[in-house]
């Protein structure tokens, strides 16, 4: 199997044309037309995620996180991200990122992940956009950011015990009361704050995403509970998606989790 037949299927889901203006997602690094020998997960491309790639025989490595984000001038081993794409290229490894496209799919994406893994029901999206369709002749769709979903009656404290379970979370920063009953809720993977407005007007008792700011939690107590469960820990299960569309189209292609992958944000407890 060629590199570009995974790539189509992951873009049959989440379209290159959903992603945001100022993000970089899709091949980062390699000839897509390469033969497979076998393909990594992860979240974020590390140097040892690199070296498992090496080690295990895999030459194509997929993440959520864009390796190349910024525009590279050089590759002359300054800075992490230059020395990375260098061991790709010297070892003809391919890497492929799919982020916001990821994030925004109209379903089964980043967000509706995270529902499912909460067992949430209904799930739609929370602020959606209609693709106008002028893309290679598609037809229109909805495609946006985040969900919103039902859930039995639960109080906020408990379903945010229920959130550091189910994904391993360290810590949760909060506002509002905990004592709060909520049946709708809102999330959104990575950074969410500026889906804070949407979550209210979508009746939701609780938006749990990543990155809010001091400020952001500000001025809502009384109409939600806002909650950051972090970044990494929201999107870490991205990968899994990724491993559904591979095994779907062939159960027997060699896709394994990163087993280096770790959260770059460490805790003292």
């Amino acid at each position: 199997m060629k590199a570009q037949e995974i790539f189509d299927a992951i873009e049959e889901l989440a379209p290159l044309r959903f992603q945001e203006d100022y993000d970089n997602a899709g091949v980062q690094v390699g000839d897509p037309l390469t033969q497979v020998s076998g393909v990594l997960l992860c979240t974020d491309v590390t140097p040892a995620v690199l070296q498992e790639a090496i080690e295990r025989g895999f030459n194509v490595v997929i993440s959520h996180h864009p390796l190349i984000f910024r525009g590279l001038k050089k590759i002359a081993g300054r800075t992490q991200v230059e020395r990375m794409v260098a061991t790709a290229i010297k070892h003809d490894i391919i890497v492929y990122s799919a982020h916001t496209n990821m994030d925004n799919t109209p379903a089964d994406g980043v967000s509706f992940k995270m529902a499912e893994k909460l067992g949430l029901t209904d799930v739609e999206l929370l602020d959606p956009h209609r693709d106008a369709g002028t893309f290679a002749g598609d037809a229109p769709v909805l495609y946006g950011s985040g969900v919103v979903g039902n859930t039995s009656l639960i109080s906020a404290g408990d379903l945010m015990v229920k959130v550091r379970n189910a994904f391993g979370v360290k810590a949760i920063r909060y506002s509002g009361d905990a004592a709060t009953m909520v049946t709708r809720v809102a999330l959104c993977g990575g950074a969410g704050s500026f889906l804070i407005d949407k979550a209210i007007a979508a009746g939701a008792q609780i938006f749990l995403t990543g990155d809010m700011k001091y400020h952001d939690f500000m001025g809502h107590e009384h109409e939600i509970v806002l909650a950051d469960m972090g970044h990494y820990e929201s999107e870490q299960f991205t990968k899994e998606i990724f491993y559904d569309i591979i095994q779907k189209k062939n159960p027997n292609f060699a896709a394994a989790f990163a087993r280096e992958e770790r959260n770059p944000i460490n805790y003292i407890s």
